[in-house]
Protein backbone atom coordinates (compact mmCIF):
# COMPACT_ATOMS: atom_id res chain seq x y z
CA UNK A 1 0.00 0.00 0.00
CA UNK A 2 1.27 3.47 -0.87
CA UNK A 3 2.05 5.74 2.07
CA UNK A 4 -0.29 8.73 2.44
CA UNK A 5 1.48 12.10 2.64
CA UNK A 6 -0.64 15.22 3.17
CA UNK A 7 0.82 18.61 2.24
CA UNK A 8 -0.57 21.71 3.91
CA UNK A 9 -0.68 24.83 1.77
CA UNK A 10 0.41 26.73 4.87
CA UNK A 11 3.80 25.05 4.52
CA UNK A 12 4.20 25.92 0.84
CA UNK A 13 6.52 28.87 0.19
CA UNK A 14 5.07 31.17 -2.46
CA UNK A 15 7.47 31.95 -5.31
CA UNK A 16 7.36 34.07 -8.46
CA UNK A 17 7.74 32.70 -11.96
CA UNK A 18 11.08 33.55 -13.56
CA UNK A 19 11.30 34.16 -17.27
CA UNK A 20 13.73 33.35 -20.03
CA UNK A 21 11.69 35.60 -22.36
CA UNK A 22 8.67 37.34 -20.85
CA UNK A 23 5.86 36.41 -21.37
CA UNK A 24 6.69 33.79 -23.98
CA UNK A 25 9.14 31.32 -22.39
CA UNK A 26 9.15 30.70 -18.61
CA UNK A 27 11.97 29.05 -16.69
CA UNK A 28 11.13 25.76 -15.01
CA UNK A 29 8.29 25.03 -17.44
CA UNK A 30 7.59 23.60 -20.90
CA UNK A 31 6.87 25.76 -23.94
CA UNK A 32 5.65 24.50 -27.32
CA UNK A 33 6.64 26.26 -30.54
CA UNK A 34 4.64 24.96 -33.48
CA UNK A 35 3.63 25.79 -37.03
CA UNK A 36 3.26 24.37 -40.50
CA UNK A 37 6.39 22.90 -42.15
CA UNK A 38 8.68 25.50 -43.71
CA UNK A 39 7.28 28.47 -41.77
CA UNK A 40 10.56 29.23 -39.99
CA UNK A 41 10.14 27.57 -36.58
CA UNK A 42 13.67 26.18 -36.40
CA UNK A 43 15.18 29.35 -37.82
CA UNK A 44 13.45 31.48 -35.17
CA UNK A 45 14.47 29.11 -32.36
CA UNK A 46 18.11 29.08 -33.49
CA UNK A 47 18.13 32.87 -33.68
CA UNK A 48 16.75 33.08 -30.15
CA UNK A 49 19.35 30.54 -28.99
CA UNK A 50 22.10 32.61 -30.63
CA UNK A 51 21.03 35.74 -28.75
CA UNK A 52 20.80 33.85 -25.46
CA UNK A 53 24.26 32.31 -25.96
CA UNK A 54 25.73 35.83 -25.96
CA UNK A 55 23.47 37.41 -23.36
CA UNK A 56 21.99 39.77 -25.98
CA UNK A 57 18.54 41.34 -25.81
CA UNK A 58 15.65 39.29 -27.15
CA UNK A 59 13.03 40.85 -29.47
CA UNK A 60 10.72 43.28 -27.66
CA UNK A 61 12.59 42.61 -24.40
CA UNK A 62 15.34 44.87 -23.06
CA UNK A 63 16.04 42.73 -19.98
CA UNK A 64 19.70 42.57 -18.96
CA UNK A 65 20.82 38.95 -19.10
CA UNK A 66 23.93 36.81 -18.81
CA UNK A 67 24.94 34.32 -21.53
CA UNK A 68 23.54 30.85 -20.91
CA UNK A 69 24.33 27.31 -22.01
CA UNK A 70 21.78 25.62 -24.26
CA UNK A 71 21.13 21.97 -25.15
CA UNK A 72 19.76 21.64 -28.67
CA UNK A 73 18.56 18.26 -29.97
CA UNK A 74 17.35 17.76 -33.53
CA UNK A 75 16.74 14.86 -35.87
CA UNK A 76 15.57 16.85 -38.89
CA UNK A 77 18.74 18.75 -39.81
CA UNK A 78 22.43 17.83 -39.97
CA UNK A 79 24.58 19.40 -37.26
CA UNK A 80 27.57 20.10 -39.50
CA UNK A 81 25.92 21.15 -42.75
CA UNK A 82 22.79 22.90 -41.50
CA UNK A 83 22.68 23.73 -37.78
CA UNK A 84 26.30 24.92 -37.37
CA UNK A 85 26.19 27.19 -40.47
CA UNK A 86 22.92 28.73 -39.23
CA UNK A 87 24.43 29.38 -35.81
CA UNK A 88 27.52 30.94 -37.38
CA UNK A 89 25.31 33.16 -39.54
CA UNK A 90 23.42 34.19 -36.39
CA UNK A 91 26.77 34.96 -34.68
CA UNK A 92 26.06 32.57 -31.84
CA UNK A 93 28.61 31.64 -29.20
CA UNK A 94 28.77 28.01 -30.32
CA UNK A 95 30.79 27.03 -27.24
CA UNK A 96 27.59 27.52 -25.22
CA UNK A 97 25.34 25.41 -27.45
CA UNK A 98 25.59 21.71 -26.58
CA UNK A 99 24.26 18.53 -28.15
CA UNK A 100 23.78 15.14 -26.49
CA UNK A 101 25.44 12.62 -28.80
CA UNK A 102 22.84 10.32 -30.38
CA UNK A 103 25.23 8.45 -32.66
CA UNK A 104 24.87 5.12 -30.87
CA UNK A 105 21.62 5.56 -28.95
CA UNK A 106 18.60 7.66 -29.93
CA UNK A 107 17.48 10.14 -27.28
CA UNK A 108 13.99 10.67 -25.90
CA UNK A 109 12.53 13.16 -23.44
CA UNK A 110 12.59 10.68 -20.55
CA UNK A 111 16.17 9.57 -21.19
CA UNK A 112 18.33 9.86 -18.05
CA UNK A 113 21.01 11.49 -20.21
CA UNK A 114 18.90 14.67 -20.37
CA UNK A 115 19.17 15.18 -16.61
CA UNK A 116 22.83 14.22 -16.60
CA UNK A 117 23.52 16.75 -19.36
CA UNK A 118 21.75 19.47 -17.37
CA UNK A 119 23.94 18.73 -14.37
CA UNK A 120 27.14 18.67 -16.43
CA UNK A 121 26.48 21.75 -18.57
CA UNK A 122 24.31 23.87 -16.30
CA UNK A 123 22.13 24.58 -19.35
CA UNK A 124 19.18 26.90 -18.78
CA UNK A 125 17.40 25.98 -22.02
CA UNK A 126 16.71 22.59 -23.62
CA UNK A 127 15.22 22.33 -27.12
CA UNK A 128 13.73 19.17 -28.67
CA UNK A 129 13.14 19.56 -32.42
CA UNK A 130 10.72 18.02 -33.39
CA UNK A 131 8.44 16.71 -30.64
CA UNK A 132 7.56 13.45 -32.37
CA UNK A 133 11.20 12.41 -32.69
CA UNK A 134 11.79 12.63 -28.94
CA UNK A 135 8.51 11.46 -27.45
CA UNK A 136 9.78 7.87 -27.25
CA UNK A 137 9.25 4.85 -29.49
CA UNK A 138 6.86 3.19 -27.02
CA UNK A 139 4.69 6.28 -26.41
CA UNK A 140 1.48 6.82 -28.37
CA UNK A 141 1.31 10.53 -29.25
CA UNK A 142 -2.47 10.33 -29.46
CA UNK A 143 -2.93 8.86 -25.98
CA UNK A 144 -3.71 11.48 -23.33
CA UNK A 145 -2.57 9.22 -20.47
CA UNK A 146 0.77 8.44 -22.09
CA UNK A 147 1.43 12.04 -23.11
CA UNK A 148 0.63 13.36 -19.64
CA UNK A 149 3.12 10.91 -18.11
CA UNK A 150 5.86 12.23 -20.40
CA UNK A 151 5.11 15.93 -19.96
CA UNK A 152 4.74 15.47 -16.19
CA UNK A 153 8.20 13.92 -15.93
CA UNK A 154 9.68 16.57 -18.21
CA UNK A 155 8.05 19.31 -16.12
CA UNK A 156 9.64 17.88 -12.98
CA UNK A 157 13.08 18.02 -14.63
CA UNK A 158 12.50 21.60 -15.84
CA UNK A 159 11.45 22.74 -12.36
CA UNK A 160 14.23 20.84 -10.60
CA UNK A 161 16.98 22.53 -12.63
CA UNK A 162 15.23 25.83 -13.26
CA UNK A 163 15.59 25.48 -17.01
CA UNK A 164 13.20 26.28 -19.84
CA UNK A 165 12.23 23.41 -22.14
CA UNK A 166 11.02 24.07 -25.68
CA UNK A 167 9.26 21.44 -27.78
CA UNK A 168 9.17 22.26 -31.49
CA UNK A 169 6.30 20.68 -33.40
CA UNK A 170 4.50 20.63 -36.73
CA UNK A 171 0.79 21.31 -37.04
CA UNK A 172 -1.70 19.06 -38.77
CA UNK A 173 -3.56 20.18 -41.88
CA UNK A 174 -6.98 20.30 -40.25
CA UNK A 175 -8.98 23.43 -39.67
CA UNK A 176 -10.63 24.73 -36.53
CA UNK A 177 -9.07 26.08 -33.35
CA UNK A 178 -5.28 26.28 -33.22
CA UNK A 179 -5.17 24.13 -30.06
CA UNK A 180 -6.53 21.20 -32.07
CA UNK A 181 -4.00 21.52 -34.89
CA UNK A 182 -0.93 20.31 -33.00
CA UNK A 183 0.27 16.81 -33.82
CA UNK A 184 -0.76 14.17 -31.32
CA UNK A 185 -2.93 14.46 -28.22
CA UNK A 186 -4.35 17.84 -27.25
CA UNK A 187 -2.83 17.13 -23.84
CA UNK A 188 0.44 18.49 -25.22
CA UNK A 189 -1.15 21.93 -25.39
CA UNK A 190 -3.13 21.37 -22.18
CA UNK A 191 -0.15 20.54 -19.97
CA UNK A 192 2.44 23.06 -21.17
CA UNK A 193 2.43 26.64 -19.87
CA UNK A 194 3.03 28.53 -23.11
CA UNK A 195 2.27 27.81 -26.77
CA UNK A 196 3.76 29.87 -29.60
CA UNK A 197 2.65 29.67 -33.24
CA UNK A 198 4.98 30.53 -36.12
CA UNK A 199 3.47 31.37 -39.49
CA UNK A 200 3.91 33.57 -42.54
CA UNK A 201 1.89 36.55 -43.70
CA UNK A 202 -0.18 35.69 -46.75
CA UNK A 203 0.51 38.79 -48.83
CA UNK A 204 4.15 39.17 -47.73
CA UNK A 205 5.45 35.60 -47.33
CA UNK A 206 8.96 36.74 -46.42
CA UNK A 207 7.48 38.10 -43.18
CA UNK A 208 6.91 35.50 -40.46
CA UNK A 209 5.16 36.03 -37.14
CA UNK A 210 5.52 34.43 -33.71
CA UNK A 211 2.10 34.66 -32.02
CA UNK A 212 1.28 33.43 -28.52
CA UNK A 213 -1.62 30.98 -28.51
CA UNK A 214 -1.53 30.14 -24.80
CA UNK A 215 -0.08 31.83 -21.73
CA UNK A 216 -0.94 30.29 -18.38
CA UNK A 217 1.47 32.31 -16.24
CA UNK A 218 1.13 35.87 -17.57
CA UNK A 219 -1.03 37.96 -19.90
CA UNK A 220 -0.56 36.89 -23.52
CA UNK A 221 2.26 38.70 -25.25
CA UNK A 222 1.98 40.62 -28.48
CA UNK A 223 3.04 39.01 -31.74
CA UNK A 224 6.67 39.35 -32.85
CA UNK A 225 7.71 39.36 -36.51
CA UNK A 226 10.88 38.48 -38.36
CA UNK A 227 11.85 38.62 -42.01
CA UNK A 228 13.21 35.54 -43.75
CA UNK A 229 14.30 36.39 -47.28
CA UNK A 230 16.54 34.41 -49.64
CA UNK A 231 18.49 37.50 -50.62
CA UNK A 232 18.24 39.79 -47.60
CA UNK A 233 18.55 36.99 -45.05
CA UNK A 234 17.13 37.19 -41.52
CA UNK A 235 16.19 40.18 -39.40
CA UNK A 236 13.86 40.81 -36.49
CA UNK A 237 11.04 43.26 -37.23
CA UNK A 238 9.69 43.73 -33.70
CA UNK A 239 6.04 43.87 -32.61
CA UNK A 240 3.43 43.03 -35.22
CA UNK A 241 -0.35 43.31 -35.07
CA UNK A 242 -1.53 39.76 -35.76
CA UNK A 243 -3.69 37.29 -33.84
CA UNK A 244 -3.18 33.53 -33.91
CA UNK A 245 -6.47 32.92 -35.72
CA UNK A 246 -5.69 35.51 -38.38
CA UNK A 247 -2.19 34.13 -38.77
CA UNK A 248 -3.41 30.57 -39.32
CA UNK A 249 -6.07 31.78 -41.73
CA UNK A 250 -3.42 33.57 -43.76
CA UNK A 251 -5.01 37.02 -43.29
CA UNK A 252 -2.46 39.78 -43.58
CA UNK A 253 -1.82 42.73 -41.31
CA UNK A 254 -2.30 44.95 -44.35
CA UNK A 255 -5.96 43.94 -44.39
CA UNK A 256 -6.39 45.39 -40.91
CA UNK A 257 -4.76 48.61 -42.04
CA UNK A 258 -7.13 48.78 -44.99
CA UNK A 259 -10.10 48.10 -42.70
CA UNK A 260 -8.92 50.90 -40.40
CA UNK A 261 -8.67 53.37 -43.26
CA UNK A 262 -12.12 52.41 -44.54
CA UNK A 263 -13.58 52.72 -41.05
CA UNK A 264 -12.19 56.23 -40.59
CA UNK A 265 -13.28 57.38 -44.01
CA UNK A 266 -16.80 56.06 -43.54
CA UNK A 267 -17.24 57.42 -40.02
CA UNK A 268 -15.73 60.84 -40.68
CA UNK A 269 -17.19 61.41 -44.14
CA UNK A 270 -20.10 63.53 -42.84
CA UNK A 271 -19.10 64.81 -39.42
CA UNK A 272 -16.66 64.65 -36.55
CA UNK A 273 -16.78 61.62 -34.25
CA UNK A 274 -15.58 61.09 -30.66
CA UNK A 275 -12.31 59.18 -30.63
CA UNK A 276 -13.66 56.80 -27.97
CA UNK A 277 -16.49 55.79 -30.31
CA UNK A 278 -14.11 55.18 -33.22
CA UNK A 279 -11.83 53.11 -31.00
CA UNK A 280 -14.79 51.08 -29.76
CA UNK A 281 -15.87 50.30 -33.32
CA UNK A 282 -12.29 49.42 -34.28
CA UNK A 283 -11.91 47.02 -31.37
CA UNK A 284 -15.17 45.31 -32.33
CA UNK A 285 -13.44 44.59 -35.67
CA UNK A 286 -10.32 43.31 -33.82
CA UNK A 287 -8.35 46.39 -34.87
CA UNK A 288 -5.95 47.66 -32.22
CA UNK A 289 -5.52 51.30 -31.25
CA UNK A 290 -2.02 51.26 -32.72
CA UNK A 291 -3.24 50.18 -36.17
CA UNK A 292 -6.07 52.73 -35.96
CA UNK A 293 -3.55 55.46 -35.10
CA UNK A 294 -1.40 54.45 -38.07
CA UNK A 295 -4.42 54.74 -40.38
CA UNK A 296 -5.30 58.09 -38.83
CA UNK A 297 -1.79 59.35 -39.49
CA UNK A 298 -1.79 58.11 -43.08
CA UNK A 299 -5.06 59.99 -43.72
CA UNK A 300 -3.67 63.13 -42.01
CA UNK A 301 -6.60 63.18 -39.56
CA UNK A 302 -6.20 65.66 -36.68
CA UNK A 303 -7.62 65.19 -33.18
CA UNK A 304 -8.87 68.04 -31.02
CA UNK A 305 -10.07 68.19 -27.44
Amino acid sequence: MKELNIISMEDIVATEVEWLWYPYIPFGKITIVQGDPGEGKTTAILRIAALLSKGDELPCDDTDREPINIIYQTTEDGLSDTIKPRLIEARADCSRIKVIDETDYALNMLDERVEKALIETGAKLVIFDPIQAYIGADVNMNSANEIRAVTKRLSVVAEKYGCAIILVGHMNKGGGKSSYRGLGSIDFQATVRSVLIVGRIKDTPQVRVIAQDKSSLAPEGGSVAFELDKEAGFRWLGEYEMSVDKLLCGISRENKSELSIKLLRDELAQEKQPQSLLLQKAQSMQISKRVLDEAKKSLNIKSIK
